[in-house]
């Protein structure tokens, strides 16, 4: 009897240690796009964004997405993770079109006309560019920042872009804080729905949530200022960073891979001739 019992016990101790095995969280892989100076992706952003205002076209904003995408494997994130964020701008896309759709110059054949309103040839493709220009602009900013350590950006911002310690650490600060007010409301959400009030009155609860919301913020906001004067941050002395934040060499092949982005989806639409200069 206290062979089995011996040997069940071991056998579930063997299994208990199996699954705590099984169950540790894996470490994360990091991406291509990790070893890229934070400022060098502020200036990527920027990089891939400027040049799509010089002409709003349908060719140049395509060939800028299907690049990008191509780079999803850079950036460590999942094709489906990338559509899930981009939803928002799919769905305000199409309303940025809308305005010039209605309200733009009218050109070609009129097809609607109704006061100030036209829809025209020159409208509807008008109208299609800016969609596509909405999620060019955007996707950028996903693929670049979605892995973007808030620490890692303030000591870039101070080392490398040299701004202000006060205004660095402000940043810093307001990214940590807005990942706890998503919690709060994510609580606030379990509590309201565990009291059986969570369900009805979609309105009033956004805007009484809301409130107390801002109420949190305030008292956070307060404590912390407090915290950081104690703690020196609001003097002149110069502050030391304990993490180190270079350029690299990858940083000069990430500035060149989105300038390449950016000139081929330009000449693409210069070869097709669909390329307008907008101040022309």
């Amino acid at each position: 009897m206290s062979t089995g019992f011996e040997e069940r016990k071991a056998l579930d101790m063997s299994v208990g240690s199996s699954h705590v095995r099984a169950s540790k969280p894996e470490p994360v892989r990091r991406a291509w796009i990790d070893g890229v100076n934070p400022v060098t992706r502020i200036l990527l952003a920027l990089l891939l964004s400027i040049p799509l205002f010089a002409s709003i076209d349908v060719t140049s904003g395509l060939v800028a997405i299907g690049l990008q995408l191509l780079c999803i494997p850079l950036t460590g994130l999942r094709f489906g993770t990338v559509l899930r964020r981009l939803a928002l701008l799919l769905v305000i896309a199409p309303v940025a079109g809308v305005s010039m759709l209605l309200y733009a110059a009218p050109g070609g054949q009129v097809f609607f006309s109704f006061g100030f309103a036209h829809i025209s040839e020159a409208s509807i493709q008008l109208a299609i560019a800016v969609s596509i220009r909405v999620v060019a602009l955007g996707l950028p900013t996903i693929l670049l920042f979605a892995r973007t350590d808030p620490t890692e950006l303030a000591d870039a911002l101070a080392q490398v872009a040299h701004l202000p310690s006060r205004f660095v650490l402000g940043v810093l600060a307001g990214t940590r804080m807005l990942g706890l007010f998503l919690d709060d409301w994510r609580t606030m959400s379990l509590a309201r729905r565990a009291r059986g009030v969570g369900d009805r009155g979609v309105l009033r609860r956004f805007f009484t949530m809301s409130f107390v919301l801002l109420v949190f913020a305030v008292r956070r906001g307060t404590k912390l200022a407090l915290a950081m004067e104690a703690r020196g941050f609001g003097s002149d002395i110069p502050r030391t960073w304990s993490r180190p934040s270079r350029l690299l060499a990858r940083d000069a092949v990430a500035v060149v891979g989105g300038a390449a982005i950016m000139a081929l989806s330009i000449a693409a639409a210069v070869l097709f001739g669909t390329f307008r200069f907008v101040w022309s």
